[in-house]
């Protein structure tokens, strides 16, 4: 039961807000430690459990290739291609991606959107740019927060109502392979992922409503935020 203290420490280094990595990481290393590991042996298990879900820590290969292009101007040139696309609000692009998101998702394709792949360098700043020129002003750093945090559901939802119309999907796998083994039914793949379809379509519908509903909201509150600095409204904001 001793070992079981790793888990204590990861619940202090939460508590007291610590790096969630470093946090994990003395966990790790206390509970080897204390499970009669030797240092070779626990360096050996986070190599073995890195390796194992490499498809979960790739992200850390993608992070400096993106830090690179945002270097070199990604989210300016984002910005400058949504300038250009008059009619296309935040709320509107928002939904479009909503939408691309959970198509690609049904077939599959989970790997080609993200919130560090495509969210924070791509679809954030292209989502500020469109709400800037709605409004007509500058955003405030906490509307553009709300944008960005928009633009994160968005490819949230997307993908987690999306995926489980494709059959091959792992939680799909998981489902009926718990199923079947354990109530000792034929439940099939091809029957979750209908079901899903209706669920997803759902999801689109209610969430693509709030992301076209942002743009009034976005437009109330800057009208809000100029009269309490006793500022010109943006323009095509009613008074």
């Amino acid at each position: 039961m001793i070992v079981l203290l790793g888990v204590v420490v990861v619940i202090l280094g939460f508590v007291t807000r610590r790096n969630p990595v470093l946090v994990v990481g003395v966990a790790g290393i206390a509970t080897g430690l204390l499970g009669r590991l030797n240092p070779q042996e626990v360096l050996a298990a986070f190599g073995r459990s890195f390796a194992d879900s490499r498809s979960v820590t790739v992200f850390a290969i993608v992070l400096p290739v993106i830090g690179l292009l945002e270097r070199y101007g990604l989210r300016e040139q984002a910005r400058n291609l949504i300038g250009r696309l008059g009619s296309l609000s935040a709320g509107r692009f928002l939904t479009v991606y909503l939408m691309v998101r959970q198509i690609t998702a049904a077939f599959g394709l989970n790997s080609i959107g993200g919130p560090a792949q495509t969210v924070r360098p791509l679809v954030a700043p292209m989502a500020e740019a469109a709400a800037e020129r709605t409004t007509g002003a500058a955003l405030p750093e906490r509307l553009r927060e709300k944008v960005r945090s928009y633009a994160a559901s968005a490819d949230t939802v997307g993908v987690f109502f999306g995926e489980d119309c494709f059959i091959a999907i792992g939680s799909i796998l998981l489902i009926t392979g718990f199923v079947n083994s354990t109530y000792h039914q034929e439940l099939e793949p091809t029957q979750l992922a209908l079901w899903a379809i209706p669920l997803a379509v759902c999801a689109f519908l209610i969430h693509g409503a709030r992301l076209l509903l942002l743009d009034r909201r976005l437009e109330r509150e800057m009208a809000l935020a100029a009269a309490e600095h006793d500022l010109p409204l943006p323009k095509g904001t009613a008074k």
